[in-house]
């Protein structure tokens, strides 16, 4: 009896189990929102400069971070070497 009652208990968690979204920067945007939340730590990455986030963030558990994944966030490594 133990055994056919594991399996049901087994087979209900699995498919009761909520999937899980990956936490992704979203490359569009140079600036997100870390959101700390009770029970949620995500971030929203839609913000195009970092007044406009820090409105959002205000009041709230939240704090303005620039990402790394932004597309245009690679430097030119020219640019940056020295001439001897």
């Amino acid at each position: 009896m133990r055994i056919p009652a594991l399996a049901i208990l087994t087979i209900a968690t699995v498919l009761t189990s909520v999937s899980a979204r990956a936490q992704t920067y979203d490359p569009a945007y140079p600036v997100c929102l870390h959101v700390y939340a009770r029970g949620a730590n995500y971030y929203e990455c839609r913000y195009t400069s970092l007044p406009q986030c820090n409105a959002t963030a205000s009041g709230r558990g939240a704090q303005c971070v620039i990402n790394p994944y932004f597309a245009s966030a690679h430097s030119d490594y020219r640019r940056h070497r020295r001439a001897y």
